[in-house]
């Protein structure tokens, strides 16, 4: 097996797939993404190929990117059974792909996963934290036509898949409902220390859009 041919044939493979993507799930998401995961594998030293291969697909079959009510995981099964990847290395990737998603794990850690889906899911976090997590939940939210914020509602709970998914607030709500529970959630030293980072970053963010938005700053 040829790794390195396959890895590029994924990114072609996923470029195309996201072309036009408008969710804050893009290519330039993976490419975050990548980068963060070679960053946590520096200390963490796990499969460096189930890695890259995890976070390259991981959204090719989302629901928001393929614009249907579930996620269709055959996407990228296929993909790696088309170029003959092992099939030891396709479940990994898939158990990775199937679970690492915030709506399937909501507020718990995955104590039984494998080093390498702990990677993944902690940079697939980072990228909505901080600066870029802020960009892209008021670009998801644009493009739900949700409102910037509103003050007459409350952030919602989030008790299931099902109850998430249906989430009405505004963009600024998905804050308090997601975003600032991440840090909690980290699984590796490396994710945990720079998520810390981006909390503090959206917290003082937060401050000053609810200061400007009464006016007060």
């Amino acid at each position: 097996m040829n790794k390195q041919a396959i890895l590029k044939k994924t990114v072609l493979f996923v470029k195309k797939s996201l072309v036009g993507e408008g969710t804050g799930h893009d290519w330039w998401h993976i490419e975050r993404v990548y980068n963060n995961a070679r960053t946590i594998n520096k200390k963490e030293k796990a499969d460096q190929f189930i890695i890259d291969l995890a976070v390259l697909l991981h959204d090719v079959g989302d629901r928001k990117v393929i614009g249907k009510a579930e996620d269709d995981y055959t996407i990228a099964e296929n993909f790696l059974k088309a170029n003959k990847v092992p099939g030891e290395v396709i479940d990994q990737v898939l158990f990775i792909i199937k679970n690492m998603s915030f709506s399937h794990s909501l507020n718990k850690r995955r104590t039984d996963a494998s080093k390498e889906f702990h990677i993944v899911q902690d940079a697939d976090r980072l990228d909505a934290l901080g600066a870029i997590g802020i960009a892209r939940a008021f670009a998801f939210g644009g493009s739900k036509h949700r409102p910037l914020y509103d003050p007459t509602k409350k952030p919602q709970p989030i008790n299931t898949t099902a109850n998430y998914r249906k989430l009405e607030s505004s963009s600024f709500h998905h804050f308090y409902e997601k975003i600032l529970l991440l840090k909690d959630l980290m699984n590796t030293p490396t994710g945990t220390s720079i998520a810390k980072q981006r909390h503090q970053y959206l917290q003082a963010y937060m401050k000053q859009f609810l200061l400007e938005w009464e006016g007060r700053k």
